[in-house]
């Protein structure tokens, strides 16, 4: 597989210099999933937001502190809690006295249709979810987050968890894994939702961004461009699946093996995931129909049209 970003080799644990009050430090944990690993963010000179602390790794948790040295950190905040992302925020606001700020538990943020499949246990999923995640502040959309020095603007995106939040400041956005330069988000049923994940992309392109600094990945410097790939990415695949069910009724696994034909075996688990969010999303807006109950396993077929 292509390497996506060649360029973008930084060095975990060492924090780089990204923009005046702006630095990143990268997590050890690289993988299919996570790339080169976790962007940690310090936002701030004096009093620093520490965005998306990553995995519960004492390595990056003492990284995080040298490179803070004698600044304060005044709020530790939480775009998702994946694995990869939330774990250190308990460590690190046990180590600095500052209170860990996200939109809300795992569960937080779910749409009624997740979460009546998460309650029925019909989907499986929960892929690398922070299940002990609290945080001390919930985060509402439109919630400003300020100190003498900076403000941001907390933005509840879901789609590829149901609590994920970006962070805006002015023309910049931390965006988490919602949008990412170096690969497509995973949007894994219940936690991911792909009729959310569309809306979420399609709001922020009504702000002319300047950069966004993702998860994973290299700074994103032509952001709408990349909101409008990603938007056409998903339509790409919808259209893919329809036409493969238009030959005949598929389960989610049979139809990611068609269309999926260049991944890695090792990435086919999440485009399986990937497709059967694409699933339950042409369900609910009745374009397809499942042959029995709505589930992981379940075979779906197209509904045919009125002429």
């Amino acid at each position: 597989m292509q390497d996506p970003q060649p360029d973008f080799r930084p060095v975990a644990g060492h924090a780089e210099d990204l923009e005046p009050g702006l630095r990143r430090v990268l997590a050890p944990n690289p993988s299919p999933m996570t790339y080169r690993g976790t962007n940690t963010y310090l936002f701030g000179h004096k009093q620093i937001a520490v965005i998306d602390p990553g995995p519960n790794d004492p390595t990056h948790l003492q990284a995080i502190l040298a490179a803070i040295g004698e600044a304060k950190v005044s709020h530790i905040l939480v775009t998702h809690s994946h694995v990869d992302h939330s774990p250190l925020a308990r460590p690190l606001a046990q180590a600095t006295g500052a209170p860990v700020l996200a939109f809300g538990p795992s569960q937080a943020g779910r749409s009624d249709i997740m979460q009546r499949l998460a309650d029925q246990g019909a989907l499986g999923g929960g892929e690398g979810v922070d299940g002990d995640f609290a945080p001390d502040v919930q985060l509402a959309h439109g919630d400003q987050i300020e100190t003498d020095e900076w403000q941001l603007t907390a933005l509840h995106t879901p789609g590829h968890m149901a609590n994920h939040l970006c962070f805006a400041s002015k023309d910049l956005l931390f965006s988490g894994d919602l949008v990412m330069g170096w690969a497509s988000s995973l949007v894994s049923p219940p936690d991911g939702d792909l009729t959310v994940f569309m809306s979420s992309c399609r709001a922020l392109l009504n702000t002319p961004w300047r950069v966004m600094h993702a998860g994973h990945g290299a700074p994103i410097t032509d952001p709408n461009t990349r909101l409008q790939e990603l938007i056409a990415h998903r339509e790409m695949r919808e259209a893919a699946i329809l036409d493969t069910l238009a030959l005949g009724p598929n389960t989610a696994a049979g139809l990611a093996a068609k269309i999926y034909t260049e991944t890695p075996p090792a990435l086919l688990p999440a485009a399986e995931r990937n497709v059967l969010a694409h699933l339950i999303d042409l369900t609910t807006r009745k374009r397809i129909a499942p042959s029995k109950d709505l589930s992981a396993r379940a075979e779906f077929r197209v509904i045919e049209r009125s002429k």
